[in-house]
């Protein structure tokens, strides 16, 4: 995967969130969880593309790890959202997938530039 289809495919993860949070019930919890997972749910894709100009590969690390944390907590808020049951579950089965996987691709990114790092020390 490009580096522009990642950009992509993380922009999509964010639409999804936005779109998610329009259907949370007007609750108190539901605007509470919803101001967290649109703050979460949004950000990997603002900060991938801020890693993408690192001034270094050791800026891009850090940036690629707060990337990871903030797909980490949204996952956390789709988990909660799943078990109070504020959303239908087949309408969070393939967004949860989809952070999943993405958590994945980030995670190897971090390990791949991780042993680049230490090769060249």
């Amino acid at each position: 995967m490009t580096s522009e289809e990642l950009k992509n495919r993380l922009k999509m993860f964010s639409r999804r969130i936005i779109r998610l949070v329009d259907k949370l019930p007007n609750t108190l919890a539901g605007r509470a969880i919803g101001n967290q997972i649109i703050r979460s749910g949004t950000s990997p894709g603002a900060n991938y593309r801020a890693a993408c100009l690192g001034k270094s590969d050791k800026d891009f690390l850090n940036k690629l790890k707060i990337v990871e944390e903030e797909l980490d907590e949204t996952l956390y808020w789709l988990e909660l959202i799943q078990e109070e049951q504020l959303i239908k579950p087949d309408l969070l089965s393939d967004l949860m997938h989809e952070n999943e996987e993405l958590l994945k691709i980030i995670i190897s990114s971090i390990k791949t530039m991780r042993a680049r790092l230490n090769k060249n020390n």
